[in-house]
């Protein structure tokens, strides 16, 4: 039975896999045809793009980015079955990075802000010691 189990699971892992692949596929092939849009919008401009248009594309960028970085995610678990929480600490520091990048501080209250900036410490922190853990370990074998 957890033989079966196994194999399941590593269908479903690999379906995630190719699902994940086509989202990023379709994400970047997105973005490539808004930057052409906006880069031949016939508005006369000193620049091709303003800033609320980069701001979009970055946003799209770290999105595909985040993609890229959870394909790795389950790569590895495929690999070695198990869960590398270094690659998930930094997947969820780009996360946060990217609705830092995107965030209209006009529309956005104090308190988010102030929410926003406690993840962003947490998740450094958190960051900080694993590394540091990983790094004492190897000293010892």
């Amino acid at each position: 039975m957890e033989k079966l189990l196994k194999k399941f699971e590593y269908y479903i892992v690999i379906g995630l896999l190719a699902m994940m692949a086509l989202v990023v596929f379709l994400s970047t092939v997105e973005l490539a045809v808004i930057i052409v849009q906006r880069m031949l919008s016939g508005k006369p401009q000193l620049f091709l793009l303003d800033i609320s248009d980069m701001l979009e594309i970055f946003g799209f960028f770290m999105m595909i980015l985040i993609g890229i970085e959870l394909i790795e995610t389950i790569k590895v678990y495929l690999e070695d079955e198990s869960i590398h929480v270094e690659i998930i600490c930094l997947v969820a520091i780009v996360a946060v990075a990217r609705k830092v990048i995107i965030i209209d501080l006009y529309k956005v209250s104090p308190v988010a802000l102030l929410g926003i900036a406690a993840i962003i410490l947490a998740l450094c922190i958190g960051y900080f010691f694993l590394k540091r853990a990983m790094h004492q370990e190897k000293l010892i074998d």
